[in-house]
């Protein structure tokens, strides 16, 4: 079995050379993909007496199929289903192309878990691709851009007009308070915290001339200019 694993790895090896070569780029790898997810609708709720957030729109897939215009998921049984942040939606919530795509990573739930409880669970922040990764990242971190692998078909699916996805009031009371209004004090340290990353990024993917599906376990790099 140890020969095989050695195969397997040497030969994903020699394909991650090639493709580079090809594409005459250097790449740093920063993780594998743990989790992809849609939003089916927006995670912003309103009550009677406030607006609150709901990660109960969240659907986990199988698969992403990433676009210029927004992400379509793919379920285990080839069930299509369009992102909030696609841009075809019919309540989108895409500004102009800037927030189709957003990632973010393990190592920030961990720190968010330990400054607000376990309620804070990987993924509830409605990232779509949710990175494994022990290392806290920032926007400098990232570069220019960020290319995710496939492990299936070794094709590279390229992210840029990288930005932070700033926290929203919405979900620091739920970090914070599980949902309830804070006080302007608690208020401006949470989103504070949040900031910079810490909940997460956004990208819009490049055109690709056939599509290429991203999953958990695919490879994601940044490429060093």
């Amino acid at each position: 079995m140890l020969h095989v694993v050695t195969f397997e790895n040497n030969q994903h090896r020699l394909k991650c050379e090639r493709m580079r070569k090809r594409e005459n780029m250097s790449m740093r790898e920063i993780g594998r993909i743990k989790q992809v997810q849609v939003q089916r609708s927006s995670l912003k709720l309103e009550s009677s007496d406030f607006t609150y957030y709901d990660p109960a729109p969240l659907l986990v897939v199988e698969n992403l199929e990433l676009t210029p215009d927004g992400i379509f998921g793919i379920t285990a049984k080839q069930k299509r289903v369009l992102d909030v942040h696609h841009v075809d939606h019919p309540t989108s919530g895409n500004h102009h192309g800037t927030n189709g795509v957003s990632f973010g990573f393990t190592s920030h739930y961990e720190t968010m878990r330990t400054q607000f409880g376990e309620h804070m669970v990987d993924g509830c922040a409605g990232e779509n691709i949710l990175i494994e990764t022990d290392a806290i990242i920032t926007l400098a971190d990232l570069g220019r851009r960020v290319a995710i692998q496939s492990e299936a078909t070794g094709q590279f699916v390229y992210l840029t007009n990288l930005k932070v996805a700033a926290p929203c009031v919405e979900f620091s009371q739920f970090a914070a308070n599980h949902g309830l209004p804070l006080a302007a004090a608690p208020l401006k340290a949470t989103l504070q915290f949040l900031n910079h990353g810490r909940r997460g990024f956004y990208a819009t993917a490049e055109a690709q001339q056939t599509p290429v599906l991203v999953k958990a376990g695919d490879r994601v790099y940044v490429i060093e200019e």
